[in-house]
């Protein structure tokens, strides 16, 4: 059976430190990827790392070929992003792993939103046409992501949120073969449960990493 042809064809946009784990872990799970970014060297470099399943696009050509992108970029760029390429991104599904913090002076974070708000529903207003919105990926950093994924004997878990039942699939896929348990905690409004300080993040209540036993319990605590 050819890999290309029946795994959902992913791009991922920008390559910081979340964007590399999550091209690492998918090629680790023989899941191909399109990666692409502001620096087409950079690309081609981690490209060359990851091998064979990796294929380095320009920017627009990558969204044009995926049928699932994520653009692994700050949080305050992506109402721009959207804006720059709304034609391109028209009727895909697009993952948003951000998550809307920024350094607080002290060593730590703060959110740049307000306290009850959460990126994945401020970002959901803002998607092109037809497009879909679904959090994801960014329940972790990008340490235990790498480091947490594909665990035995039991796997880890990442949680996602998503308003449309019909792409869960992809999104399920695509966090399985990158070497974790998918988790729905529900629909976007409950994306701030699984972003920054969130009862469900790694740097929120949650604190770590979770089996899928350990998930069903923290998520059902409120």
């Amino acid at each position: 059976m050819n890999t290309e042809s029946t795994k959902t064809k992913v791009a991922i946009i920008g390559l910081g430190k979340i964007g590399k784990a999550i091209a690492a872990n998918l090629t680790k799970g023989n899941h191909p990827v399109i990666l692409a970014s502001r620096d087409s060297e950079k690309t081609k470099a981690i490209v060359g790392q990851l091998g064979n399943l990796a294929k380095a696009c320009e920017i627009t050509e990558a969204l044009q070929i995926a049928d699932v992108i994520i653009p692994a970029i700050y949080f305050n760029a992506l109402k721009e992003f959207f804006n720059t390429y709304s034609t391109e991104l028209e009727g895909k599904i697009i993952v948003d792993v951000s998550n809307p913090i920024a350094p607080d002076g002290n060593g730590g974070f703060k959110k740049i939103i307000g306290q009850n708000e959460s990126a994945g529903e401020i970002l959901s207003k803002f998607i092109p046409p037809k497009a879909v919105l679904i959090k994801a990926f960014g329940t972790l950093g990008a340490g235990s992501l790498l480091n947490a994924s594909f665990s035995e004997p039991e796997r880890k878990v990442l949680f996602y949120a998503s308003d449309s039942i019909n792409s869960n699939k992809k999104i399920e896929e695509l966090l399985t073969d990158s070497g974790f348990s998918p988790f729905n905690i529900g629909g976007i409004d409950q994306s701030i449960r699984i972003e920054v300080f969130g009862d469900l993040h790694e740097f929120g209540a949650l604190g770590k990493t979770v089996t899928m036993a350990e998930a069903e319990k923290s998520a059902h605590q409120l």
